[in-house]
């Protein structure tokens, strides 16, 4: 047995070494080594075990010192990505009723405030203070914000250590106290009931997850609150929201491939739920109201969904609205008084269409670039002569228009600011489609500056995720610059696994299917090598959390083809975490990934790409992996325990990083200037490995 070795924090020439302890678990007459197993915490989520706590200290020391030499070019690569940040940035005031809301940044502020006036004219007001909130913890984050219809009380719930258990609070906005009842452990949507005097909300259970609605009435103990609805499924999890018209209540449940939805109305939230219809295995939809006429988007004939209707009186006889299209991805709808809002990707591309409630038919907005990223922003009201609407591509910043219903003009209303200066020319972005090795075209978003050479004498930033049928959409990003005024070019793999050309793409890289997330990300890689955006081993990658497993199971496959590689908070401990029921995601997490405890084919699957089963001795590229000690959805030990095995096989000398947030979650540190800092630490490191100029 050999035990943990911790340099003393004055030399630190070498890095930690975890204890290598005999473990292993056996299923199927499959008997898997598990030698890191003791990382993981038996008290957890309360993390106390000393000697755990002491290795990731010692991978910490490790990170501080090995980055030490490069912390001027981390100072100067903040002070860049903060130099193109407004600083006193405030959003683009929206009317809700009586009152027109926005919230803004004050100089230095790490959080925001947000604020209301009369509509009808009148003083501003703070309705929260986040920074006021934030001051005393070192982690911060903002969770549930609801304003009761009378526009009195305000409902909020925040997290203060990232274990994303939030603590509802309600502020009497007349006042400006806070009323005396505190719900703890949230973790959903705050919805008003319509008389302002009821509050639904949801629960996490010991396992981290919500199956439960519950009301609580103003004024009443908590202790009193009452459960509407309880989900048995330990693998479905309960949200709660509004109806557009805001007549009714939506409580739906489902997992990644199931759902189900339920109707209470808003007025009386103790009557009895009216089911939509119910569960069918691999039938989803979301249900919206008009009129006494339920829509409802539904994949039950089509990958790519379809929008059909329904009766209140029969709300499961459902007539089609709008059928379904093989090269359309429906992905949301939003009813409006007068009209509604179609949402999708035609091909891959965002588009935004007005449909007629008596013919259905499409009025699609223009957008004027090849490649963008476009969407509903912040519409509250339901009887509106106007859209917000939000787009930006890799060369455009993020702009916020309104889309006038009688004329059709797009007015400009903001255009994210960048201090520092911006100008468009300096760069270029287009879409190419590269092909995987069997056959599939795999598109591909890529911005670089006007002059790159595509002579493989360049670097490249590849980026990837993959996963949860969640698009990566080639959206604008202000600290990316910093790596293209570097003379990279930035690629986004819009890989098999994210449902961005249609929730087929997401079907395909699921499952048994998830290998070919890896192969096109590797065969996306050497497409752009081929066509001289880089060269061989000058590519740097990364992604985080299911994209962190991406990066674990690339490099073991291709690990000559990557310069630098940073995994944020990786999901590459898969096999072990699927095989635990007792884990928070895992039973949600077996449509996903599969079921290795039941089924023996999954678990073969599961294990031939584990990252974490699969590190073998052989030379690795230079890693920069990410953890956070209180992340409920990628556990610490994940990360911890792949970075011991890799430090303990691989072949190479290239250095492995492994920084633990100990005070953090799964989205690293809170505030704006905290998580900058965070990715000019990154951007170093990718800097600093393929020997590019600071």
């Amino acid at each position: 047995m050999t035990d943990l070795m911790q340099p003393a924090p004055s030399s630190l020439s070498s890095p930690p070494i975890a204890a290598c302890r005999q473990h292993s678990v056996t299923h199927h007459g499959i008997t898997v080594d598990d030698p890191y197993a003791w990382l993981r915490d038996p008290d957890y989520p309360d993390v106390k075990n000393k000697e755990i706590l002491a290795y990731l200290e010692a991978e910490n020391a490790w990170f501080e010192a090995a980055m030490a030499p490069h912390k001027p070019l981390v100072d100067r690569l903040f002070q860049e990505m903060k130099g193109r940040i407004r600083e006193d940035d405030q959003s683009v005031p929206q009317k809700d009723g009586d009152y027109v809301y926005w919230r803004a940044f004050e100089i230095g502020a790490q959080y925001r405030k947000w604020y209301r006036r009369p509509a009808a004219g009148g003083p501003d007001q703070l309705i929260l203070d986040e920074p006021s909130l934030a001051d005393g913890h070192d982690y911060f984050r903002l969770g549930a914000l609801s304003v009761s219809p009378d526009g009195r009380y305000l409902a909020y719930a925040i997290d203060t250590n990232g274990s994303e258990r939030f603590e509802a609070r309600i502020k009497d906005l007349e006042s400006g106290s806070l009323l005396p009842e505190i719900i703890p452990g949230t973790l959903s949507s705050l919805v008003w009931t319509s008389d302002s005097k009821g509050l639904l909300y949801g629960l996490a259970n010991e396992s981290w997850r919500t199956d439960n609605a519950r009301l609580h009435w103003l004024g009443q103990d908590v202790a009193s609150d009452v459960e509407l609805f309880h989900e048995d499924d330990e693998g479905f999890r309960v949200s709660i929201g509004l109806t557009s018209s805001e007549k009714y209540i939506v409580i739906a449940t489902g997992d990644h491939v199931t759902s189900e939805a339920w109707l209470l109305p808003a007025n009386d939230p103790t009557a009895t739920p009216l089911l939509v219809a119910g569960r069918h295995p691999g039938r989803e939809y979301d249900v919206d109201e008009h009129d006494g006429t339920l829509y409802i988007r539904t994949n039950d004939s089509h990958p790519n969904f379809r929008l059909v209707k329904a009766t209140l009186e029969a709300p499961g006889e459902w007539e089609e609205v709008i059928g379904p299209d093989a090269h359309f991805y429906l992905t949301d709808f939003t009813l409006f008084k007068h009209f509604y809002v179609t949402e999708g990707r035609q091909d891959g591309l965002d588009q935004i269409e007005l449909r007629d409630y008596a013919t259905h038919e499409a009025k699609r907005i223009p957008f004027p670039e090849a490649s963008y990223s476009a969407s509903l922003d912040d519409n509250p009201e339901y009887d509106v002569t106007k859209l917000r609407i939000g787009y930006e591509s890799m060369v455009t910043p993020d702009t916020i228009y309104d889309y006038h219903l009688d004329t059709g003009e797009l007015e400009v209303l903001k255009v994210q600011e960048i201090p520092s200066g911006y100008d468009a020319t300096r760069y270029a972005t287009e879409r190419l489609m590269i092909p995987a090795r069997d056959g599939t075209d795999i598109p591909v978003s890529i911005v670089y500056p006007a002059d790159f050479p595509k002579d493989g004498s360049a670097p490249l930033h590849l980026y990837g995720y993959g996963a949860y049928g969640m698009a990566m959409e080639p959206g604008f990003s202000t600290s990316r610059l910093s790596l293209l005024d570097r003379g990279f070019a930035f690629a986004i793999a819009h890989i098999r696994g994210g449902d961005d050309l249609g929730q087929q793409w997401y079907l395909d890289g699921k499952l048994d299917k998830r290998g070919n997330t890896f192969t096109d990300f590797v065969d996306v890689a050497k497409g752009l090598i081929e066509r001289g955006y880089a060269a061989k081993g000058r590519v740097s990658i990364s992604g985080g959390s299911a994209g962190g497993e991406l990066m674990g199971a690339v490099i073991n496959s291709d690990p000559d083809l990557f310069g630098a590689v940073v995994a944020h908070v990786p999901f590459v401990d898969v096999l072990n975490t699927m095989l635990d029921a007792s884990l928070p995601l895992t039973p949600g997490e077996w449509p996903e990934w599969g079921n290795p405890i039941e089924d023996a084919e999954a678990f073969r699957t599961i294990q031939s790409y584990d990252p974490y089963g699969n590190v073998k001795a052989q030379a690795y590229p230079p890693l920069m992996v990410t953890a956070g000690l209180n992340d409920p959805r990628v556990t610490y030990w994940e990360p911890a325990k792949w970075v011991a095995r890799l430090r303990a096989t691989k072949t190479d000398e290239n250095i492995l990083l492994l920084k633990t947030n100990m005070g953090a979650g799964h989205g690293g540190k809170s505030g704006r200037f905290e998580s900058l800092h965070e990715t000019a630490e990154e951007f170093a490191f990718i800097l600093w490995q393929l020997g590019v100029k600071g």
